[in-house]
């Protein structure tokens, strides 16, 4: 589990994997970054009450230098990849193993359930449910089992993680897909399962949430570069969608009719925020279509922006881990 500033809920995350009920033996190795709050203290405090807990120190703070130290640290040939911002469900753990030896797959995952508590969560998470907030990924919105591109989080052979040489620790975001991506170049499967569920909690405000997804466009955009042949449409829609309605704007300023486009955005974001956030909280309504939006366009703006220089400097800090 790699944590950066995670002190609020890193009891619960860590309560998640050690009351799984795995009938095996079962290490949770904490990678701690340096972070402004008392995660490490949380962390030494849980250890001292479990000894199947193992705390780490990661100097760098940066999340795959986080997850190749905790996989150093671990004991055992099983790896299951977890975060301070996912909880796993129950049994998690035994199904994942037994799908792993089932189907022989190098990394096997489920659904990143995005679930929120405040009003703005509820928001963020129905859209990181829905196709109209993060495409059609199976690790997203569900589906059939079966081979994939990635899957959230993981759980892995390390024999595996030795074969590719761990994470690359010059992916600060989109190090889980870069992973994936040369696992499966390297004749290895990478498998979903939708019985595998991660409750996961969303960026809390609207400026964590815009980050969040300004960094996914931009490292998306540097895997593309250092993989060819990965893009494809979906991940070509948020940034297109900048240029023509940005482009529309402008124009329409000379020429009337090209406000159309802005306004069939707006338009369709609303009704489809709408339609998708049916059932939940008033305000959690509302603050839907904002959300599509702060998504569409920190994605869109942040894969425009990746520098094609220095691409391993795109995000000089280190970043909250999560997917």
């Amino acid at each position: 589990m790699p944590l950066l500033n995670e002190e609020e809920h890193l009891a619960a995350a860590v309560d998640a994997v050690t009351s799984q009920g795995y009938p095996g033996e079962l290490q949770l190795v904490l990678a701690i970054g340096r972070g402004h709050d008392d995660t490490l203290g949380v962390a030494r405090r849980l250890a001292d009450s479990d000894p199947r807990i193992t705390v780490v120190e990661n100097p760098s703070g940066r999340t795959p230098d986080a997850l190749n130290l905790a996989v150093a640290a671990a004991a055992h040939d099983i790896i299951v990849r977890v975060d301070g911002h996912g909880y796993l469900s129950p049994g998690y753990i035994e199904h994942a193993v037994t799908v792993l030896e089932e189907t022989g797959a190098a990394n096997v995952g489920g659904v990143m359930y995005a679930e929120g508590v405040t009003d703005f969560e509820k928001a963020v998470a129905v859209a990181m449910r829905s196709p109209l907030g993060v495409g059609g990924a199976r690790f997203h919105t569900g589906g059939e089992a079966g081979p994939a591109d990635t899957v959230y989080l993981g759980v892995f052979r390390r024999d595996w993680l030795e074969k590719v040489g761990g994470y690359d620790p010059r992916f600060t975001r989109a190090q889980d897909w870069e992973l994936n991506y040369r696992i499966r170049q390297a004749g290895g499967t990478v498998w979903f399962d939708p019985g595998l569920r991660v409750r996961y909690r969303p960026r809390p405000t609207l400026g964590r949430l815009a980050r969040q997804y300004r960094d996914y466009g931009r490292w998306r955009r540097v895997v593309a570069r250092h993989h060819e042949g990965t893009i494809n449409a979906r991940y070509l829609a948020p940034p297109t969608m900048v240029v023509v309605t940005t482009a529309a704007t402008i124009a329409g300023f000379f020429w009337a009719p090209a406000w159309t486009v802005p306004a069939a955005y707006v338009a369709g974001i609303t009704a489809g925020g709408l339609a998708i956030s049916r059932g939940e909280p008033r305000r959690s309504r509302a603050f839907t279509p904002l959300v599509l939006a702060t998504m569409h366009w920190s994605w869109g703006v942040g894969f425009l922006t990746s520098r094609r220089s220095g691409d391993f400097d795109v995000c000089a800090g280190p970043a909250e881990p999560d997917a």
